[in-house]
């Protein structure tokens, strides 16, 4: 394994790929590293598919992210790293001076586009390209140090408000569309975990249970809390909230979106309520926890679950399952366990239907088959591969 990583070389589209959690080979290797762990597969299968992605040109250029590059690469061999095989472990500590060098000029970037009172970016700062997926991955792998306790700064000063051509509006506000296919003229603010509130919450909270914590950041987790309370809505259905908020919807104080989208981990009630739960679990807060734990037992009926149609994580069954299952870890509310066998059932019928994509965590087979292990063996992963999730 090379732990190289490239800047000014040109990367072949197969470079790219093999680096890749999203798209490519390094969510393959994650499937094989965590079915080694649990015995279900075997290390010689394994270190080839680690050897695929790590061998050759590792890019470590700002573009770089906890799904693509340096970033990524790091991630699979810390996962790699909780077995015995100490050359998983020195290649990671290897990458962890580019990833240092990486989440330093993002920040900087960052805080100069705050210094010019510029709106944000999905890019900047949200989990699949952002500095929310480059703290997810210092927490794994730094959790006592000053670069953290950086990102975890950005994260409290990015959520406070500003004011953009006289509107108050959330500081991760952003001035482009959340899908070119979706456009919200004017910008828009996202509440999911994927790319809006939901993923600052969910660093925060986790930064906080495991004792890393930067002046304000409770106040912060207060403050989310009580946005996200604020845009909750009610139906038969129970508890959700919009995907996203236009200008004119902040103005009014009114969402249009009529009724609960799908349940999914991206954009839906099941990744807001897990950060949810997870920022009421940091702050001793029993009725935000009710609350969240009653919203994910209410967005796992089968009438909601009869929206999802696909296999996968991002929008899929799978990123439900899983998602219910660590929360299930952690509540007090029973009703979210119980229903994790219907989950199992229901996501093994999709995964039997078959997808399009056959790689990739977000939406491949690979992210399926990831989460297929953990109803299998009915336990946390032993890679802790769905930190990349933010829900752990």
């Amino acid at each position: 394994m090379s732990g190289k990583t490239s800047e000014p070389v040109q990367l072949t589209p197969h470079d790219v790929e093999r680096q890749s959690l999203a798209k490519g080979s390094a969510a393959t290797a994650l499937l094989h590293i965590e079915r080694a762990l649990t015995g279900t597969g075997d290390w010689a299968t394994a270190h080839t598919h680690i050897k695929q992605v790590a061998n050759g040109p590792i890019d470590g250029a700002p573009h770089a992210s906890l799904y693509y590059g340096a970033p990524a690469v790091a991630f699979i061999l810390h996962a790699a790293g909780t077995s015995r095989d100490a050359r998983y472990q020195a290649a990671a500590r290897a990458l962890d001076k580019h990833v240092t060098r990486l989440a330093q000029r993002r920040l900087a970037t960052a805080t100069e586009r705050m210094r010019r009172r510029l709106p944000a970016s999905f890019a900047e700062f949200d989990l699949f390209r952002g500095l929310t997926g480059i703290g997810a991955l210092l927490l794994l792998r730094a959790p006592g140090s000053d670069l953290l306790a950086d990102v975890l700064d950005y994260m409290v000063r990015l959520i406070k408000p500003r004011r953009i051509d006289g509107q108050e509006l959330p500081g991760w506000w952003v001035d482009h569309d959340p899908d070119p296919l979706i456009p919200t003229p004017g910008g828009h603010v996202n509440l999911g975990l994927a790319h809006g509130a939901a993923g600052p919450l969910a660093l925060l909270s986790l930064a906080a249970l495991r004792g890393c914590e930067v002046p304000g950041q409770i106040d912060a987790l207060h403050g989310l809390c009580r946005w996200f309370d604020r845009w909750r809505q009610s139906s038969a259905e129970g508890s959700w909230w919009p995907q996203w908020l236009t200008r004119d919807e902040m103005r009014t104080g009114s969402t249009t979106q009529q009724g609960p989208g799908w349940p999914s981990w991206c954009y839906g009630a099941a990744g807001i309520a897990r950060a949810l739960q997870l920022a009421a679990l940091a702050t001793c807060d029993p009725v935000h926890r009710g609350i969240a734990e009653k919203a994910m037992a209410e967005c796992l009926t089968d009438q909601q679950l009869s929206k999802i149609t696909g296999p996968g994580v991002c929008h899929g069954m799978a990123g439900v399952y899983q998602t219910a299952f660590r929360a299930a870890g952690d509540a007090a509310n029973a009703a979210i366990g119980q229903r994790l066998p219907a989950l199992a059932a229901a996501l093994a019928q999709r995964a039997a239907d078959g997808q399009d994509d056959p790689g990739g965590l977000p939406d491949g087979a690979a992210g399926v088959g990831l989460v297929l292990e953990t109803a299998r063996h009915a336990a946390p992963p032993l890679s802790g591969w769905d930190a990349c999730l933010l829900i752990t």
